[in-house]
């Protein structure tokens, strides 16, 4: 079942409305989860850092030894023609993939050239600003890039995702804080993390075990540009439990208030709203 509405799919060279089957039983994807995505947004007539996603996206797939098969600049095209048949005011999730078609060597490796690709344009709203989540914390933790492809948006590292967040919503929780190998907090979930103390903010070093989001490093360089002191750091649970406020950074929703962090209560604070507000703010400006 899909996650979205109205959905539009890019495959074998055209459009095509609503969702479709793209993908063959013995197609090295399917049995051996070779399969990279990105995710960008489409809100208001605008698709911000849509080209930072596309060529995310050619980045994902050779760190699966999946061969690339447009440029960033053919897929970003491709997308903006699918978008000009959407309803202008639509909030839409673009998500390109890439999978791998045929295995090489004892059919593990996937083969060099053999590449599977299509886009799905699907109608997501985005939530208000108001729609908060809560954390708290999970025995599963980040893998490191010796044990998995953590330096891709690859969809075999997500089912690790998924056992954390059932275990929070088995809590009654909405997500989950999640740690890396070595017990400091790496992100959530489904996003990246940032806490609030005393008006300056900070989030979890890149460290290799997670993603540094393309939102995330906008909202950095948002609040920098904008004279707020941001620290990249090294965090543990009992900074966030000592945090003024906390917030989610990333692709689907931009910005998420977090209201709890297990029994820690926190206020949807003026620097959250300030974030979500820059954000949007530099989106609809002119881009150079």
């Amino acid at each position: 079942m899909a996650t979205g509405t109205n959905i539009r799919t890019w495959f074998d060279g055209r459009w095509h409305d609503g969702d479709m089957a793209v993908m063959k039983a013995a197609d090295h994807g399917m049995w051996l989860g070779t399969t990279v995505f990105d995710g960008a947004r489409f809100v208001d007539g605008i698709a911000p850092d849509l080209d930072r996603h596309c060529a995310r996206l050619n980045a994902s797939a050779r760190a699966l030894m999946i061969t690339p098969t447009l440029s960033a600049g053919e897929i970003e095209e491709i997308v903006w023609d699918g978008l000009s048949a959407c309803p202008a005011d639509a909030a839409i999730y673009i998500r390109p993939m890439y999978w791998a078609l045929d295995g090489g060597h004892l059919g593990v490796m996937p083969r060099e050239g053999a590449t599977g690709f299509a886009i799905s344009l699907e109608e997501i709203p985005i939530p208000p600003p108001d729609a908060a989540t809560t954390l708290c914390r999970t025995r599963f933790r980040r893998p490191v890039l010796e044990d998995a492809v953590v330096n891709a948006k690859a969809g075999c590292l997500y089912p690790n995702n998924a056992r954390m967040l059932k275990e929070a919503r088995d809590r009654g929780f909405g997500n989950a804080l999640v740690a890396d190998a070595l017990g400091n907090v790496a992100e959530t979930a489904t996003a990246n993390v940032f806490a609030v103390r005393d008006g300056e903010v900070f989030t979890p070093i890149a460290n290799g075990t997670f993603l540094a989001g393309i939102t995330r490093a906008r909202h950095i360089d948002n609040m920098r540009r904008n004279g707020m002191t941001v620290h990249e750091t090294v965090m543990t649970f009992d900074d966030f439990a000592a945090a003024d406020e906390v917030f989610l950074s990333g692709n689907l929703n931009k910005v998420t208030p977090v209201s709890a962090f297990e029994e820690r209560q926190y206020a949807l604070g003026p620097v959250t709203a300030r974030v979500r507000e820059m954000y949007w703010d530099w989106a609809r400006s002119p881009q150079p």
